[in-house]
C-alpha cells in the first residue's frame, strides 16, 4: 500500500528503469520456457524459434525485439489440446512433462465458470512462485485466512521409470496456498492436523465442502481469537456470508467456545477429529462475546468484537461495490478495507494501491503484461509495452507468463490511472470484462458496466443493494433486461420509480438501447426483489452442485443458463410494477 501520489508521465529515468524490468521479466520467461513441449510443437511460434536460436547471448532488450515481431496473439483455444493431455487415461509423463514449462506442474487450476461456459485449466508450476521464497510464512499478523483446501480430483501422472506423481485440479486461491507451503496432496494426511503460522482456522476448516458449515467454522476459530488483526477472503460477499451466518448461529458459536466443543454443522465428519483439539475451552471470552452481544444495526458492531482488528481484505470493486456500505457499516470508521488484486485464474496482475481509492490497483506481477487499446485491432503489432501506456486510456490485458502461456487474451479492460512515483511501474483501475455483454437483439447488448451502473441509478428508491444479477426477460413479446435484486433494508415506497430510473439510465449510456426502445424493439427492464440471504443461498447451492471451492463462488452479473433462472424465481417476493400496472 502506498500514500503517495500517482505521477501522471515518467520521467525518462523511471522509462529506462521500467524498460529494463519489464525486458528482464520477459527474458526470463523465454529463458525458462523455449524448449517446452509447447513452444516446440505449436506451429504458431515457429518464426518465434527460428529467430530466438540465431540470437545467442542475447540481451534482454534483443528478446523484446525478437518477441515483439514474431510471437502471435493467442487465447485458450491454443493450449487446450496441449492441456487436455492430462485429462487422458492413463495420463503419462511422456505425454504431459515439460508441456507449458519445464517438469510437471504442481496443480491445474480450475476457473470459476460464472460465465456459463466450461472451466479452464491451466497448469501451475513451482516457479510461481520465484519473488517469494516457498514455505516462507504468508501471514505476519494473526489473520483469518478464508481459502478452501479442497480439490476437484487427483490426476496420476504414471512416471516413466514407474511410480506415479499426484497433481490435483483445485482452484487458484487454493493452489497457490498449497503451492507456497508445498503441501502436495500426499501430505494432506498429516497437515490437516495443523494450523498455518498466524492464522486462526486450523487447515482441516479448510477440507470442509459445505458453504455454511465451512464459513461457520472460519467464524469460529475467529470469534475465540480476541486479538484478529486481519481477515481474508476472496470476495466481499463471501466474508459479509460469513457474517450473516455468524449472527444466525451465535448463540450456538459461544457454547463452542466456552466449552471448547465443535458444533454439530452439517458434513463435517470427516474433519470433526482434526478441529476438536484445537479449540480449547475459554469461558471468558464467550462472556465478552455474550455482553458484546450479536445485534448487527449498531455501525462497527465487528471492532467491538475483535478491537485489534486492522484490515478486511476482500475484492470490492466492479460489482462487489454495492457491498461497501454494509461492510463499512459492520466494521466501523477506523477498520481499512484492503481491495485485493486485480487477477485470474491464469495469473495475478496487480494488487491494491491505496486504502482511500479502492478501485486503484499497482501493476506487481512476475508475468509480462502487454495492453492493447480497446480502439485498435487486435494484433501483435497494436500492443503496447507498460513504458509505452497513456494516462486515461483503456486497455486490454495481454500476458505471456512463467507457466506457459504466451500474449494470451486475459479478457479484463482496464484504465491507467498513472504510474507509482518509485519505481514507474504502472497504476490501474479495473474496468469490466471484455466482449462480456447481454445481447437484447440482434442490434442492442449491453455490457457488464452498464448493467451495473443502470441497477445503481435506481438504488435511491429502492434502498440500499446487497447484490444484483441480470437475465434476458422473455415474459412478454418483446425482450427485456431482468434484474434481480437483494436489497439491505426494506424495500421503499416508492419503490416502483426505479423502473423508470434504471430505463433512463440503460437509455442515457447505451445509444442502442435508446434507438430501438424508441423503436419498440425491446422492452423495459423490469425488477424482482429476492427474499434476503437468497444470494448467500445461491453460493451454497452452487457450491454443493457444481463442486466448486467454497470461496471461490460468486454470483454472476448475468445469468444465462434456464436452471439458475428457475432458482432465482423461486426466491421472487415481489416484482415492481408501476401504479397503471399493479
Amino acid at each position: 500500500m502506498s500514500s503517495q501520489t500517482p505521477i501522471t508521465t515518467l520521467s525518462p529515468e523511471l522509462q529506462i528503469r521500467l524498460k529494463e524490468h519489464t525486458e528482464g521479466l520477459l527474458n526470463n520467461i523465454i529463458n525458462t520456457n523455449l524448449q517446452t513441449r509447447f513452444v516446440q510443437e505449436f506451429d504458431g511460434l515457429r518464426q518465434f524459434r527460428d529467430a530466438i536460436e540465431l540470437l545467442k547471448g542475447r540481451s534482454a532488450h534483443e528478446a523484446w525485439e525478437c518477441y515483439h515481431d514474431s510471437v502471435p496473439l493467442t487465447n485458450y483455444s491454443t493450449y487446450e489440446p496441449f492441456i487436455s493431455r492430462f485429462l487422458e487415461e492413463p495420463c503419462r509423463e511422456e505425454d504431459v512433462k515439460d508441456l507449458l514449462s519445464p517438469g510437471l506442474p504442481f496443480c491445474l487450476t480450475k476457473s470459476s465458470g460464472t460465465s456459463g461456459k466450461a472451466p479452464k485449466l491451466f497448469p501451475k508450476y513451482h516457479h510461481q512462485f520465484m519473488g517469494a521464497a516457498p514455505g516462507r510464512n504468508l501471514f505476519t499478523a494473526k489473520t483469518c485466512h478464508m481459502v478452501s483446501m479442497t480439490y476437484l480430483r487427483v490426476i496420476d501422472v504414471l512416471r516413466i521409470e514407474g511410480g506415479s506423481a499426484r497433481v490435483i485440479v483445485t482452484a487458484s486461491s487454493s493452489g497457490k496456498v498449497r503451492m507456497h507451503y508445498d503441501l502436495g496432496v500426499e501430505k494432506d494426511p498429516e497437515m490437516i492436523k495443523m494450523t498455518l503460522p498466524n492464522t486462526t482456522s486450523p487447515i482441516a476448516v479448510g477440507h470442509i465442502r459445505n458453504y455454511r458449515s465451512y464459513l461457520l467454522m472460519h467464524a469460529l476459530f475467529a470469534l475465540a481469537e480476541e486479538k484478529l488483526i486481519i481477515f481474508h477472503a476472496v470476495f466481499s460477499t463471501l466474508f459479509l456470508d460469513l457474517i450473516a451466518y455468524m449472527q444466525e448461529e451465535w448463540p450456538t458459536l459461544l457454547n463452542s467456545i466456552e466449552n471448547g466443543t465443535i458444533p454439530d454443522f452439517k458434513d463435517m465428519h470427516h474433519v470433526r477429529e482434526y478441529l476438536e483439539p484445537k479449540l480449547l475451552p475459554n469461558p471468558t471470552r464467550a462472556q465478552q462475546l455474550l455482553e458484546i452481544g450479536e445485534s448487527k444495526a449498531d455501525p462497527g458492531w465487528l471492532s467491538r468484537i475483535w478491537p485489534e482488528l486492522q484490515q478486511v481484505k476482500c475484492i470490492v470493486t466492479g460489482v462487489f461495490a454495492t457491498t461497501l456500505p454494509k461492510l463499512r457499516h459492520y466494521l466501523g470508521p477506523d477498520v481499512l478495507i484492503h481491495s485485493g488484486s486485480i487477477g485470474a485464474s491464469e495469473a495475478s496482475i496487480a494488487v491494491s494501491y491505496s486504502f482511500t481509492d479502492l478501485n486503484l490497483f499497482k501493476v506487481t506481477t512476475e508475468e509480462f503484461v502487454e495492453y492493447l487499446d480497446i480502439t485498435e485491432d487486435p494484433s501483435p503489432a497494436n500492443l503496447v509495452p507498460a513504458w509505452e501506456l497513456e494516462i486515461g486510456r483503456r486497455y486490454e490485458i495481454f500476458l505471456t507468463t512463467r507457466n506457459g502461456l504466451w500474449r494470451y487474451c486475459l479478457g479484463d479492460v482496464i484504465e491507467v490511472a498513472g504510474f507509482d512515483p518509485d519505481d514507474g511501474l504502472p497504476l490501474l483501475r479495473y474496468v469490466e470484462r471484455l466482449n462480456r455483454e447481454l445481447r437484447l437483439s440482434a442490434f442492442v447488448s449491453i455490457t457488464e458496466t452498464q448493467i451495473i451502473e443502470g441497477i445503481l441509478a435506481g438504488e435511491k428508491s429502492l434502498g440500499q443493494i446487497n447484490e444484483f444479477t441480470v437475465i434476458i426477460d422473455e415474459r412478454a413479446s418483446l425482450r427485456r433486461l431482468g434484474y434481480f435484486v437483494e436489497l439491505q433494508d426494506a424495500l421503499k415506497p416508492n419503490a416502483y420509480s426505479a423502473l423508470h430510473e434504471v430505463h433512463d439510465e440503460l437509455r442515457r449510456i447505451n445509444h442502442n438501447v435508446n434507438l430501438h426502445f424508441g423503436n419498440k424493439a425491446i422492452g423495459e427492464p423490469t425488477i424482482r426483489i429476492l427474499k434476503p440471504g437468497s444470494f448467500s443461498e445461491y453460493r451454497q447451492w452452487r457450491v454443493g452442485i457444481a463442486g466448486t471451492a467454497a470461496g471461490q463462488t460468486k454470483v454472476p452479473v448475468f445469468v444465462i443458463d434456464e436452471e439458475t433462472k428457475e432458482w432465482l424465481e423461486e426466491r421472487v417476493m415481489r416484482e415492481l410494477l408501476c401504479p397503471a400496472e399493479g
